[in-house]
């Protein structure tokens, strides 16, 4: 060791399923660090078992940031995220302590950090008008209508997602960009606000499939379907909140369209397809520390990355 300054924040970046959040709250203990959790759906109450909260035994253990902060019919913006994010790692680092940031999306853990720019807001009439065209004619109206608007920003828009299609079109039609073509599938990119070490997580793909599997019965073991249940009769969800894997196939179950099983089999089948988009993005970050975590259990995980930020320090990297 030497003298030189670790750090003063830690990212963790891996696809779901994983176990980053067991990983992320040993390695915080190890660094006298507080977790600052990166999810677009973490951030609502009501669901913490349907969106894979922290349980409240690692809460307990260690304080775990951002989780259950909005309310289910509320909106909340990657722009809304990076804002109380950069705040509240402000608010811990000025206590004295440091911070693991941990998550599975590339644009919330970028806000996290900082250095994101945002455009204005949205409008409103324009907003309306194509989620109603989304709903009467399809995704792919949408994504023809955005080829022929610009066929590069097309390319890097992830024309599976509706929400990315449609804030593309939205930005494209308002003659506005809140970011560079392909910003936000970028994560590092010069300008973060902290000081920081990118660990990514990896798994092997068998391995990982089975922890998919395993998650979606946990999940309806939990109580994920009563929930829900619960939630929808407080009113209708946010549309960010609708995203989520396991809302719209439980949901489906619920008014009596889809089997039980039907809607694990189809939760399974979305969280494999999120899986393979995270691994593909994952590979093309630079210069990143790359993890093992195959069958390992999370504290021989958080010790491995401990002892490789020690010798990173020792070294004199950054």
């Amino acid at each position: 060791m030497t003298d030189q300054a670790p750090p003063c924040v830690v990212v963790l970046f891996g696809p779901t399923a994983l176990g980053k959040t067991a990983i992320a709250t040993a390695l915080a203990e190890r660094l006298s660090a507080e977790v600052v959790t990166a999810d677009s759906m973490q951030v609502y109450r009501g669901l913490p078992v349907l969106t894979n909260q922290p349980p409240e035994a690692e809460r307990a253990r260690i304080p775990h940031h951002l989780v259950g902060i909005v309310e289910p019919w509320e909106e909340f913006s990657a722009a809304a995220f990076a804002a109380v994010a950069t705040a509240t790692i402000d608010e811990v680092l000025a206590r004295g302590s440091r911070v693991v940031v941990e998550g599975g999306s590339g644009l919330y853990v970028r806000a996290a950090l900082g250095g994101l720019s945002f455009g204005p807001a949205p409008d409103t009439a324009l907003r309306q008008h194509l989620e109603q065209r989304l709903a009467a004619d399809g995704l792919e109206a949408l994504v023809d209508d955005l080829r022929v608007a610009d066929a590069r920003v097309a390319r890097h828009t992830d024309l599976r997602n509706p929400r990315r299609v449609l804030r593309a079109l939205e930005r494209l039609l308002l003659k506005t960009v809140d970011a560079p073509d392909g910003e936000e599938d970028r994560l590092w990119l010069p300008g973060a606000r902290y000081t920081h070490a990118l660990v990514v997580l990896e798994a092997e793909r068998v391995w990982l499939r089975q922890r998919v599997d395993e998650r979606v019965g946990e999940m309806l073991a939990a109580g994920a379907l009563g929930e829900l249940r619960a939630v929808l009769t407080r009113g209708p969800l946010s549309r960010t909140l609708q995203q989520a894997i396991g809302v719209r196939e439980l949901t489906a179950h619920l008014e009596g369209t889809l089997s039980l099983e039907e809607a694990a089999a189809r939760m399974r089948a979305r969280t494999r397809q999120l899986v393979r988009r995270q691994t593909t993005w994952m590979r093309k970050l630079p210069s990143t520390a790359r993890i093992p975590v195959t069958s390992r259990p999370a504290a021989a995980v958080a010790d491995e990355i401990a002892s490789l930020l020690d010798r990173a320090i020792a070294g004199g990297s950054p």
